[in-house]
C-alpha cells in the first residue's frame, strides 16, 4: 500500500461561493495547511469575507473576463460549475474540491472525519477498473485482493477521480425531493470501490478530488446557470465526460470514503425549474455516453476532450442547439487549458506561476 504523504505543496483546494466563508472556520484543522482557490459567483461588487489565517487566492468575474479575455465565455456565471475556472488556473497536481454548505462529518464513533487525507489516499492508490473485488478497494487497510482475482491485474491503475459522499441531505433531484422532502441520510458505509470501466456514474461536485495531472482537462463542468437552458447538471456532465476519457486512456475512478455532512437543503421547485429539460434530455445523453468510442489516436486528455466535443455537437446537436453551443464551448475549454497551462519546453523544468488575484497569507 502507497505511503500516504503530506500533499500540502501538491494540492489546491477549490471552492465556488456567494457567500462569506464562515464554514471553513470547522474545517481550519484539516484546511489550513493547504493553499485555497475561491471563485465568487455572482456580482463581483460584493465582498466575500474569509476567516484569518488561510492562504488563498479570490477569483470574482472580473478576474475570470481579465484572464481569459474572448475565452471567458466557456466558464459559467450565476452557478456553482464556475468552480471548474479554479481547477483551469491552479497549477498544482492535485484539486478537492467542496461546496460552502458542507462541514465536517462524524464516523458511527463520534470521530472527526478528515476528508481531505481520505481523498488524498484514495488517489495515491491505485484503482482496479479492470476486474472486480468483493471486498471493494483491495488497497484499504485490513483489505486485500480475494482468491480468484488475477495477479496480472493485481497492480492496478492510477486513480484520476475521487469520489466522496455526504451524509445528512441527499445529492437528490427535484422530483426525489418533492417526494422525499425529510428524508435525510445517516447511513455510513466504511467502503471504498472502483467503478467498473465501461460503467457511468452521477458525480457529484461537493465532496470531490482528482489527479489534475491525469484528468484535469477533462473536469469541465459546461454550460450552466445564467442564460442556460439547464443546471445542477454541471458535476454530472464533467463525470460523464471524464469517466469515458479515463476507460479510454485505463485511468481509475473511486467512489464511497470519505463523507462529508450536506447542510442544507435546496429549494426542490427552484431545482426542478433548473433540471426539466435534463432529466429529459439525460435518457438520450447517456446513451450516448455508453456508446462513445475514441479513437486509438487520442492519447491525451485535450485529443479525447476535443473528439468527444465534436461528437456532441453531432451527435446530440440536433435534440437541441444548446449542445452545438455546449460543444463549441468545450473546445474553447480546452484552448484555455493549454493556454493557461502549455507543456514545458523539453529543456524547462521552472513553472511560470498564474497571475495571482487578492492573494493572502
Amino acid at each position: 500500500m502507497a505511503q500516504l504523504r503530506d500533499l500540502k505543496d501538491e494540492l489546491d483546494i477549490v471552492i465556488p461561493t456567494i457567500r462569506n466563508l464562515d464554514f471553513l472556520e470547522m474545517w481550519r484543522p484539516f484546511f489550513q495547511p493547504y493553499h485555497l482557490i475561491i471563485v465568487q459567483d455572482g456580482d463581483p461588487s460584493n465582498t466575500i469575507g474569509v476567516p484569518e489565517g488561510f492562504d488563498y487566492e479570490l477569483y470574482n468575474r472580473n478576474d475570470v473576463n481579465r484572464i481569459l479575455g474572448p475565452k471567458a465565455s466557456c466558464i459559467p456565471f450565476k452557478d456553482s460549475a464556475c468552480r471548474c475556472f479554479g481547477f483551469l488556473v491552479s497549477k498544482k497536481k492535485y484539486i478537492f474540491t467542496i461546496d460552502d454548505d458542507c462541514f465536517v462529518a462524524k464516523e458511527p464513533n463520534g470521530k472527526e472525519i478528515n476528508a481531505l487525507e481520505q481523498h488524498i489516499r484514495n488517489l495515491l492508490t491505485p484503482s482496479t477498473p479492470l476486474f472486480f473485488n468483493t471486498l471493494y478497494d483491495p488497497f484499504a487497510n485490513g483489505s486485500d485482493f480475494v482468491r480468484g482475482y488475477p495477479f496480472s491485474l493485481r497492480e492496478g491503475l492510477p486513480t484520476a477521480i475521487s469520489h466522496g459522499l455526504w451524509l445528512n441531505i441527499p445529492d437528490y433531484d427535484a422530483p426525489t425531493q418533492l417526494v422525499k422532502p425529510r428524508e435525510r441520510n445517516t447511513r455510513y458505509v466504511d467502503a471504498v470501490m472502483t467503478i467498473p470501466k465501461g460503467t457511468l456514474f452521477p458525480m457529484c461536485g461537493m465532496n470531490l478530488a482528482f489527479d489534475r495531472e491525469l484528468i484535469g482537462p477533462a473536469m469541465y463542468f459546461g454550460l450552466m446557470g445564467d442564460g442556460q437552458p439547464i443546471g445542477r447538471y454541471d458535476d454530472m456532465w464533467a463525470g460523464w465526460c471524464a469517466k469515458v476519457i479515463c476507460d479510454h486512456l485505463l485511468l481509475g475512478v473511486k467512489t464511497g470514503l470519505p463523507y462529508i455532512w450536506h447542510s442544507k437543503a435546496s429549494n426542490p421547485f427552484v431545482n426542478l425549474k433548473k433540471e426539466y429539460k435534463g432529466i429529459y434530455w439525460q435518457e438520450d445523453i447517456i446513451p450516448f455516453f455508453q456508446s462513445i468510442a475514441l479513437r486509438e489516436e487520442c492519447t491525451s486528455v485535450q485529443d479525447c476532450y476535443i473528439e468527444l466535443a465534436n461528437k456532441v455537437k453531432e451527435r446530440l446537436g440536433p435534440i437541441d442547439p444548446y449542445f452545438e453551443k455546449l460543444g463549441d464551448a468545450m473546445v474553447t475549454w480546452i484552448e484555455a487549458w493549454n493556454e493557461l497551462n502549455p507543456p514545458p519546453p523539453p529543456a524547462q523544468t521552472a513553472t511560470v506561476a498564474h497571475p495571482n488575484v487578492a492573494m493572502k497569507n
